[in-house]
């Protein structure tokens, strides 16, 4: 039972990811109504803020798939030859993350090829 889904890694994971995304999102408070909606107006520029490229995203995810897919079969190698503390449900859930995070990065990789056919074959 060593190898159990930590919380606070887990939360501490999904806080980097938001904070990740927050840099693609509009900063709150700026452009607000009194009402709650948000008005048109100009954002102001921040040159301070370091945006990742698709590409550094890309491999970051696949480097995630990757790693997940190594503690999965790590996790069933130990099973499989008895190691103490090693439990079949958490080896079971390891599997279907590897299998949920492989067929995830597997549809964006369609979507991409999608996207790319489409602009090859818009007329210029």
């Amino acid at each position: 039972m060593t190898d159990r889904v930590d919380i606070s890694r887990l939360l501490g994971d999904m806080r980097a990811m938001k904070a990740q995304t927050q840099a693609f999102q509009r900063p709150q408070g700026i452009g607000d109504t009194p009402n709650g909606m948000r008005s048109l107006g100009a954002l102001p520029v921040e040159g301070a803020t370091k945006v990742p490229s698709f590409g550094d995203l890309m491999t970051q995810a696949v480097n995630k798939v990757n790693e997940v897919q190594k503690t999965s079969s790590a996790m069933a190698d130990a099973y499989e030859r008895g190691v103490a503390g090693v439990d079949i449900t958490d080896v079971m859930i390891a599997s279907q993350k590897a299998s949920v995070s492989f067929q995830a990065a597997v549809q964006v990789r369609n979507k991409l090829i999608d996207a790319y056919r489409d602009v090859m074959n818009m007329p210029i």
